[in-house]
């Protein structure tokens, strides 16, 4: 790890462990940076769903924000789940007085499970508060068909959606492309054009949280001084890697493993102990 090289992750709390805040800071670690987290709401949900959701005060979210920016050397900031118009005012308002890094908005609208994750209201917020100062937008398919206000129907609207994202925002889109069927494609669009990141689609993983890894580990590399397609292409590897060496909870539960580079501490006991 870079002792050096510090991620910030604004987000909500999964208590379940497998997104949000949770999620994002395995990553940061997994990935080779120190993870810091401001959390914004409190989630009680688990691989089935989301049950119960608290915001936290707007005003602890920016004393949150303040306390990590005063104290540590934060290199890159990935936001999650904003929730309320609230907080999204807090976090624009505090990056425009004091952050000049790379910003990660990972546009969260709802889980896989249906439960609403932003408030009405506040999506439009989000796009005219936090959209302009990011470095990178990463919506799913469900994230831009509510941005772009139609149906995407297949792999084919993909690149020609993201244009057209790119094209509104004026920001580079990465166009997670995890709701398809078949084959993982995710299609990058920058002012250099669009680029498509295609991987076999891994089967029988529970992918809760996929998208806040992507979108951190996204974010650890450019804080490790990447550029955006390297950073993509290294994050999309990451991610596929922690499906394809997922962990077995029990029978019928098998989620992400965002530490598959380490080796089984259990191994390597029972090795030691020979």
């Amino acid at each position: 790890m870079r002792r050096d090289t510090v991620a910030l992750t604004i987000a909500g709390s999964d208590c379940g462990g497998g997104a949000g805040i949770q999620a994002d800071l395995k990553t940061f670690s997994a990935c080779g940076v120190f993870g810091a987290s401001v959390v914004t709401a409190v989630t009680a949900q688990n691989l089935e769903g989301v049950y119960a959701i608290q915001a936290v005060d707007a005003d602890v979210v920016r004393q949150q924000l303040r306390a990590v920016l005063q104290g540590f050397p934060v290199k890159v900031v990935k936001t999650g789940m904003l929730l309320s118009t609230e907080i999204i005012e807090v976090v624009a308002t505090e990056f425009e007085a004091q952050l000049h890094v790379p910003l990660v908005v990972d546009p969260v609208f709802a889980a896989t499970s249906g439960a609403r994750l932003i408030c009405d209201d506040a999506i439009e917020s989000l796009c005219q508060r936090i959209f302009p100062r990011a470095f990178l937008i990463t919506p799913n398919i469900p994230e831009a068909e509510a941005l772009l206000d139609e149906r995407l129907e297949g792999r084919e609207h993909l690149e020609e959606a993201a244009k057209r994202l790119y094209q509104r925002f004026q920001v580079p889109i990465l166009l997670k492309g995890g709701h398809l069927q078949g084959r993982a494609e995710d299609v990058l669009a920058t002012h250099a054009g669009v680029k498509s990141f295609t991987i076999p689609m891994v089967r029988g993983v529970n992918n809760h949280g996929s998208g806040c890894t992507f979108a951190s580990a996204v974010a650890a590399w450019l804080a490790r001084g990447a550029g955006l397609e390297s950073a993509v292409a290294a994050a999309k590897e990451y991610t596929s890697r922690t499906l394809i060496y997922s962990l077995r909870l029990s029978p019928g539960i098998q989620v992400m493993n965002h530490f598959w580079r380490i080796p089984d501490p259990e191994r390597d006991f029972e090795h030691e102990a020979e």
